[in-house]
């Protein structure tokens, strides 16, 4: 079926399709399918039109259109986003304006260390473009093959390398941004320090595209690391974890670049249903740490550091057993295995998921009290918990019980989302680390947060989009 019955005129549809072209203005439902439903497949929405915008200038005619028609714009890059932001409605009002297009690095300056990158552009693209100048761009994520730029910052995306080098908005120093109403921001600076006036662009930076669309940015780069060890190790408890971060902490400071805790089921369901992965460690655990130690020195001082970490690690009896990577290969192999994770749960059947984050000194004690809340709620539940330690974020996943029915299950999202966060809020933690509000989390969010802050979020939804036509439905 070539086309859907929607609230669109057909002469407005033309209207936008000119802006852009015929070849860029999508109408087929089935070159239209792909941008309609996220990638877990939990939302999927309708549309008679997606374009494809080549320019900046392209976009701000299609806003200005936007405004002056009253037609919802849902922005979208890779598509990649857990939380449905870049998903339309099923009225087949809005239109998807997709950045993929604007994919050109604009510069990268060695002396600044900064990239400008338009929206478009997919992160592994950067990371290589980056490193053949000699230089790192860190953000690293399972999606960096597909996910892009936009999206990335929209959502203020985390992943592996928070702990040392931030997230999307602390390597974000300027953007470009097309507001509602068409206008055109340019922050492009690439300025570490400055303070004239209110940081404009960090209401954009995790907006999710509901206040304007951000087209190209200025971002960090940092100089390449000169050695790079990389150890799993096994160990007791969460609490050990936590001491043997706090060691590699004292120890190595800021060359401590990743510190990823694995539980134990999460690292079975790895070996049993990711193809290729290796064992990293002989025996079985409770759970495990991937750590990443780098250099700006040598690679001898990043192996002397790890070294001296788990010796130390060893003696005090905090790791029951470590192995560091003999090779760069093999510190891949580790990674893979970290970005297998959330995949190799697919096959235990439906799980529901958690992004959440607490104070890093009470991850064992959040752990702890979770797993009874979650066996309050679906007895029998597997909970399968992995994620960033260093900086507190967990995905604290639940799959359902050996042998129980999926949509039996799935029908307690609600009931377990609640009973997981309400005790992420008894640690003063956040329902959402690293994926973003959208549509999954928007009603808790209105409903859970401080009365005062959902007004003056809307007071800044008002001021920017008083036509309500950005994204409309997510987050706020």
């Amino acid at each position: 079926m070539n086309d859907i019955s929607s609230d669109i005129d057909p002469a407005l549809i033309d209207r936008f399709a000119a802006i852009v072209g015929d070849k860029y203005a999508l109408r087929d439902q089935q070159d239209i399918a792909p941008y309609l439903t996220e990638r877990r497949g939990l939302w999927h929405g309708r549309t008679a039109l997606v374009l494809r915008p080549g320019s900046v200038d392209e976009v701000s005619r299609i806003m200005r259109l936007a405004t002056e028609t009253a037609t919802p714009i849902v922005p979208q890059s890779g598509n990649t986003g857990l939380v449905g932001a870049q998903v339309p409605d099923m009225s087949g009002r809005e239109i998807v304006l997709s950045l993929s297009r604007l994919n050109r690095i604009r510069e990268i300056d060695v002396l600044s260390n900064t990239v400008t990158v338009e929206a478009g552009v997919i992160l592994q693209t950067l990371q290589e473009a980056a490193d053949a100048a000699d230089r790192l761009f860190p953000l690293s994520l399972a999606a960096q093959g597909s996910c892009q730029i936009g999206g990335n910052l929209s959502s203020n995306a985390g992943g592996t390398g928070v702990l040392a080098y931030g997230n999307a908005r602390e390597l974000c120093l300027g953007v470009e941004v097309v507001l509602p109403t068409g206008e055109v921001f340019d922050d492009l600076r690439k300025l570490k320090k400055d303070n004239t006036g209110y940081d404009l662009k960090n209401l954009f930076v995790g907006a999710e595209g509901t206040l304007g669309i951000i087209t190209a940015a200025v971002l960090k780069l940092f100089p390449k690391p000169k050695g790079r060890e990389v150890a799993f190790a096994g160990l007791s408890s969460p609490e050990a974890a936590l001491s043997l971060l706090s060691l590699a902490m004292d120890r190595a400071g800021a060359a401590l670049t990743a510190f990823e805790l694995i539980g134990q089921r999460p690292y079975d369901f790895t070996l049993l249903h990711a193809p290729g992965v290796v064992r990293p460690l002989v025996g079985d655990w409770p759970w495990y740490v991937l750590m990443q130690i780098s250099s700006g020195r040598s690679s001898e001082d990043a192996r002397a550091l790890i070294e001296e970490v788990l010796s130390e690690g060893l003696e005090q009896e905090i790791v029951g057993d470590a192995v560091i990577a003999a090779s760069l290969a093999q510190g891949d192999a580790f990674w893979n295995f970290r970005e297998v994770l959330p995949e190799a749960q697919k096959p235990e059947g439906a799980s529901i998921k958690h992004d959440i984050s607490v104070p890093v000194a009470s991850i064992p004690s959040f752990i702890e009290k979770a797993a009874g809340a979650v066996q309050s709620v679906s007895p029998g539940a597997r909970e399968v918990c992995f994620g960033h330690m260093g900086d507190g974020n967990l995905h604290y996943n639940i799959s359902r019980p050996v042998g129980g029915d999926d949509d039996a299950f799935l029908g307690l999202y609600h009931a377990m989302n609640k009973a997981v966060h309400d005790v992420v809020r008894s640690f003063h933690g956040s329902i959402s680390a690293e994926h973003g509000i959208g549509q999954l989390k928007r009603d808790e969010l209105i409903a859970t947060a401080p009365p005062m802050a959902i007004d003056l979020m809307r007071r800044v939804k008002t001021a920017f989009d008083p036509a309500g036509i950005m994204n409309p439905g997510k987050v706020i």
